[in-house]
């Protein structure tokens, strides 16, 4: 057995008693309240809240025979890890950046550069494309749909063209870029979390969702048709205020460390700021500060996760469940589904899908190496299935925005979600065939299928030669 499972106390499933409380604290409420038609149904129940008294409750609850001191210390050791610090540096660097390129207007510019793109005849398949890629630039979803909403909804309503269709594309749009994004957080927390190369999994990510992609388009050119849409309303925009979003996406993709390429982000936002008078060197401070304080919940959530998850391993949790999956997942397609589908229960109940992530990453990569699965695949079956259920499911942002802004009731945006349910398609077909395996995966495969098929050609052997010998007396 590997050092990282080894374990002092051997609670099995009990131990992961401290996880399920917190989901039922921060979920649970979350979800009474709703019911209940009270607003801002999971505000009441923070979730530092809930994962509080579920550390408390593994610390104190589990181990009785040994010092407090010492619990702590594997808690700390969690929490501290170096993984879980590089994520932090990560995500407030990305907050950092991106609050300094709005604050020189370089996020608008990204909007209105992308409407400036949009052909008149091209309107919804147009709108996803253009949500999409500044969703990719400016790595956040939620950003993304509060920019882009209003404005695709105006857009349809004034050509004439179903408002429900304009927002399903705009949530997806949206989506695509925060799943594909290297300063998005869930990307961050996923290739951080199993120790995948950002380039690698962006790469895997591309391939798979980019059939999605096209299939989309060309099902909202099919059923959008607006030849005759009137012109669109397009605001001002600079190129140069783009260009630290263009940088970022170009040296993230061309396989720049993320550090590096976040840090050269934000020195162009201030020095673009500060030369086109759009700002201050103390306003841009400020307003770096402003972005990280916005990402302190995630960096300060993540080593409270990733911490509460060392007790577990501790008391034996990953080790009885690794050891339970094993004897129920006969393949490493089972063990890729199985990863996808926590992932997914975890982003639609929690309606994060940055959580979900932090939550599944320590099990995936335990479950990656016995069934040697890739970092980066491992990476963007989490991203995709967290991303990709929170574009269906009623009480996420995107409907909301879109029903609020548009008038319209749910089951008309659901009605054309293509790209979600096209994104899980291709990658359960990538999963079932095979598909992207690296060469030691692929190695992997033909080693696990010779250990199962030469017991079974001997034993089919032996049957022949039997029935022969039956036939011969």
């Amino acid at each position: 057995m590997s050092d990282e499972l080894k374990v002092t106390r051997k609670y099995g499933a009990s131990a992961f008693l401290p996880m399920i409380i917190f989901l039922l604290l921060y979920v649970g409420t979350g979800v009474c309240l709703t019911i209940m038609g009270i607003a801002k149904p999971f505000s009441y129940m923070p979730r530092y809240v809930a994962v509080l008294a579920a550390i408390m409750i593994a610390i104190f609850c589990y181990g009785r025979d040994l010092p407090i001191s010492e619990k702590i210390d594997v808690y700390s050791k969690g929490a501290g890890a170096s993984g879980v610090m590089l994520l932090g540096i990560i995500v407030l660097m990305a907050g950092a950046f991106a609050s300094a390129a709005d604050l020189i207007g370089g996020k608008s510019s990204m909007v209105n550069l992308g409407l400036a793109m949009l052909p008149r005849s091209f309107i919804i398949p147009g709108v996803f494309i253009v949500t999409a890629f500044i969703s990719t630039c400016i790595g956040t979803s939620m950003g993304t749909q509060v920019a882009m909403i209003p404005v695709a909804i105006s857009i349809a309503r004034g050509a004439g063209l179903d408002i429900g269709m304009a927002g399903a594309a705009t949530i997806a749009g949206a989506y695509f870029g925060d799943n594909l994004s290297i300063i998005s957080d869930t990307t961050i927390c996923a290739t951080k979390g199993v120790g995948a190369d950002m380039k690698d999994k962006f790469r895997m990510n591309f391939t798979i969702a980019l059939p999605a992609a096209i299939l989309t388009v060309l099902l909202y050119w099919y059923l959008g048709d607006a030849a005759t849409a009137g012109a669109i309303q397009v605001g001002d925009y600079s190129i140069i205020k783009t260009l630290p979003y263009i940088t970022v996406l170009v040296t993230a993709i061309a396989g720049m460390d993320v550090v590096l390429v976040l840090f050269l982000g934000i020195l162009m936002t201030g020095v673009i700021g500060v030369l086109l008078g759009d700002t201050g060197f103390f306003a841009w401070c400020q307003a770096l500060g402003a972005g990280m304080e916005d990402m302190f919940f995630l960096a300060v959530f993540a080593m409270l996760v990733s911490g509460l998850i060392e007790l577990i391993r501790f008391y034996g949790g990953i080790e009885w469940l690794v050891d339970s999956l094993s004897a129920r997942i006969k393949s490493r397609k089972t063990c890729e589904y199985f990863i996808s589908l926590i992932s997914l229960a975890i982003a639609g109940t929690t309606l994060n899908n940055t959580v979900a992530i932090i939550i599944t990453a320590p099990i995936a990569k335990v479950l990656g190496t016995r069934y040697t699965i890739a970092p980066k695949r491992l990476a963007s079956l989490m991203d995709i299935f967290s991303c990709a259920i929170l574009m269906l499911v009623p009480h996420d942002s995107g409907f909301l925005l879109v029903q609020k802004f548009g008038d319209v009731h749910y089951l008309d945006v659901l009605h054309y979600a293509f790209y979600p349910i096209l994104l899980m398609l291709f990658t359960c077909v990538t999963i079932q065939m095979g598909f992207l395996r690296t060469p030691e995966e692929k190695a992997a495969v033909l080693q696990q299928e010779k250990k199962v098929t030469m017991p079974q050609k001997a034993a089919l052997l032996q049957k022949v030669q039997k029935k022969w010998a039956e036939l011969t007396l």
